[in-house]
């Protein structure tokens, strides 16, 4: 909920106004006057009869009307004024950049949360408390500077952190880089960063709204909304970039499963970034050069040509690029020599296409038109030109800016030498063009545009399952880990293949179960967690004195109650497994066995509801994906059933949320099926 009125408001309330610019009710006071607020402006200050050359009320009961107010005052005081502002003066728009509230203690808490249940009765926006505020284009309701430029088609900024919010601007500032405008959500007790995203997708208007939307956040508390809200942008033609803060685990964490230790929190940041289109990126600069590339354009392929006058910048831009999967092709010898011709001798057409540190204007328009008629393959050019200083080069930025226009292909200036050509990026920039001053910042950049898959649509189509047979087995069963007639009952309801089995704890009944599998078999423990560790399983059983002499061992095993009689199978070992977080739901996540799982922890991650889609893809970013595909003559993995199988386990948590951690593992792949011989699943209701 984001009023008219605090987007754009005819009347503006600073209360706790000073005339000291290093207070926060002084500094903002001072923004809205530099930057021409039009609107009528008051003041709230207990011991002054002027603020800043303005009048100032002793009271906020003695004010007019105003559309919104910014409270720079004690949190005690806050709860009152805002119960004025909103019942008597009308207030649709509240940002309270004091802190003392959630932040510090639970009765800081308990007094933000009445301030939104006052806000909320009166249909009142409320931004904060502990933030630095809001700006556009129509006012600067913040205490910091710098203040950007605005552009209502440029960025939306969203930041969870108001300090990082004014990093992430200043950088902005010095390339040149405008804003729409900046949301700093702070303790975000009323409007947090899927509520501002909500009312960015309600409200946008392509062509005329923001198309990059950027985000900082230290907490996500709504990933449904935030996936629901960055897919509809990405429909209308908006496009997504954040950063999560906070990716590590401190400290250790308890795991009693692989699943427990293999899924995270951030995996589970990563799986909801991808099914929502959103670019992850890992700090500021990164952040600010995707945004850029966003606003010139995308490449409509993963061709890249490289045009520079500087060999090692355009080495490192072709080593990051080639590292995440972004060609930079050669090219065709024969229309090279054409351009050649143009150059000066020593110059390369391979590319990167290099025309040397004494390379001309005009040169470099030959080059970038060839790229732009003759080679069909390239999507995008990065043009790379620097300057040491000894002559202007105004004639190289001027004829960038002119191609650009030109071009049906995004061209990328980057200009690593700012400091010499100060004067001419200047000039650039005031045609309203923005340029890259790192290569590999850049590359790393490009390469995560082109690399966010799609975000998944709303609705997510699941295999039959069970519903009723699930749900009877979940609802009559007591937390924890479940016995392993229940698990294969559960499996069986999900429709996921699985080995033959039987349970026994005495001897008679060990022989009619093995009977039931059929050796030769497999023998497992019932009881301890880990089996393997304390020697529970035997493998390969093929008569029944084998099968006798392992059985009265196994059960001296601490904890063992039982044992587990399963038909043999041979493949490739593979692994799935799911995990609850609080927040997200289930992660589901997948890889091969043995060393792959173990050693390695080389696996992909999803969130549910998993498509067949995000399945193909959890595959696909296997690093050892190509023992899938099978190599040097052994058998390959039946990829279809390898995606089925993880469709059914997300599709089995969605409908029983209860499953706290589940595990296949492993699970064994051949060309004509793909089988779980063991399984896990802990149940929690907690």
């Amino acid at each position: 909920m984001i009023t008219k009125e605090f987007l754009n408001p005819e009347s503006i309330v600073v209360v706790g106004g000073s005339d000291n610019f290093q207070k926060p009710g002084g500094k903002v006071l001072k923004n809205l006057k530099d930057t021409g607020y039009k609107g009528s402006l008051y003041i709230v200050n207990p011991k002054a009869d002027t603020i800043q050359g303005l009048p100032s009320y002793r009271r906020v009961e003695d004010l007019p009307p105003a559309d919104v107010a910014i409270l720079a005052i004690p949190a005690t005081y806050c709860l009152q004024a805002v119960e004025v502002l909103c019942s008597v003066k009308q207030t649709k728009g509240i940002i309270i950049f004091s802190a003392g509230f959630s932040e510090e203690s639970p009765e800081g808490a308990l007094l933000e949360n009445k301030i939104r249940e006052v806000a909320d009765q009166y249909g009142t926006t409320l931004i904060g408390p502990n933030c630095v505020g809001y700006m556009n284009e129509h006012y600067a309701g913040v205490f910091t500077s710098p203040i950007p430029r605005f552009v209502p088609e440029s960025i939306d900024l969203i930041s969870g952190s108001g300090a990082t919010a004014l990093f992430i601007i200043d950088a902005a500032v010095q390339l040149g880089i405008p804003f729409a405008n900046v949301f700093s959500v702070g303790n975000s007790v009323q409007i947090g960063v899927e509520e501002v995203l909500e009312f960015l997708d309600r409200s946008y208007v392509h062509g005329k709204s923001a198309p990059v939307k950027l985000i900082y956040a230290e907490s996500i508390k709504k990933p449904l909304k935030l996936w629901k809200h960055a897919a509809s942008l990405y429909r209308k033609g908006a496009r997504i970039a954040a950063i999560k803060a906070g990716s590590s685990e401190a400290g250790s964490r308890a795991a009693t499963s692989h699943t427990g230790a293999l899924a995270s929190p951030d995996n589970a940041v990563n799986a909801l970034f991808e099914k929502a289109g959103i670019i992850r990126c890992n700090g500021r600069n990164q952040l600010l050069t995707v945004a850029c590339i966003l606003l010139k354009g995308i490449p409509k392929g993963k061709n890249m040509c490289i045009i520079t006058h500087a060999g090692g910048p355009a080495v490192m831009l072709t080593d990051m690029l080639s590292e995440n999967n972004i060609n930079v092709p050669p090219i065709d010898s024969d229309k090279g020599k054409k351009l050649l011709e143009k150059l000066f001798p020593g110059s390369s057409v391979a590319n990167p296409i290099d025309f040397l540190a004494t390379g001309t204007a005009k040169q470099l328009g030959d080059i970038i038109d060839f790229v732009e008629n003759e080679c069909p393959e390239m999507d995008g050019m990065a043009v790379i030109f620097g300057s040491p200083g000894l002559t202007p080069v105004f004639d190289v930025y001027n004829l960038l800016d002119k191609k650009m226009y030109e071009c049906t292909k995004p061209v990328y200036p980057l200009f690593p030498s700012a400091m010499n050509v100060r004067e001419e990026i200047l000039e650039f920039q005031k045609k309203g063009r923005l340029y890259f001053p790192d290569e590999v910042v850049f590359g790393s950049a490009l390469a995560r545009v082109l690399n966010t898959p799609d975000p998944v649509p709303g609705a997510v189509s699941f295999p039959h399952v069970d519903q009723t047979g699930i749900r009877i087995i979940i609802d009559n069963s007591p937390d924890g880990y479940l016995p392993p007639n229940k698990v294969s009952a559960l499996l069986d309801a999900a429709g996921i293949s699985r080995a033959r089995e039987a349970t026994a704890d005495n001897e008679k009944d060990l022989i009619k179960a093995a009977e039931q599998v059929d050796y030769p078999l497999v023998m497992k423990v019932v009881g301890p967690v880990h089996k393997s560790d304390v020697g529970g399983v035997r493998l390969n059983i093929k008569d029944q004195q084998t099968l006798l002499i392992n059985f009265r061992e196994m059960m001296t095993i601490k904890d063992t109650t039982s044992v587990l009689l399963q038909s043999m199978h041979k493949g490739r070992e593979l692994f799935i497994g799911a995990k609850k977080e609080p927040s997200f739901g289930h992660t589901v996540v997948c890889g091969l066995g043995g060393i792959f799982v173990e050693v390695l922890r080389d696996i992909s991650t999803g969130l549910s509801p998993v498509s067949k889609e995000e399945a193909v893809r959890m595959v696909h970013n296997l690093k050892g994906y190509g023992l899938i595909l099978g190599v040097r003559g052994q058998e390959g993995v039946n990829e279809d059933r390898f995606v089925n199988t993880i469709e059914r386990v997300s599709a089995l948590c969605t409908c029983a949320p209860e499953i706290a951690e589940m595990d296949l593992n492993p699970l064994l792949g051949t060309a004509n099926d793909v089988t779980a011989v063991d399984a896990r699943i802990r149940i929690s209701r907690t």
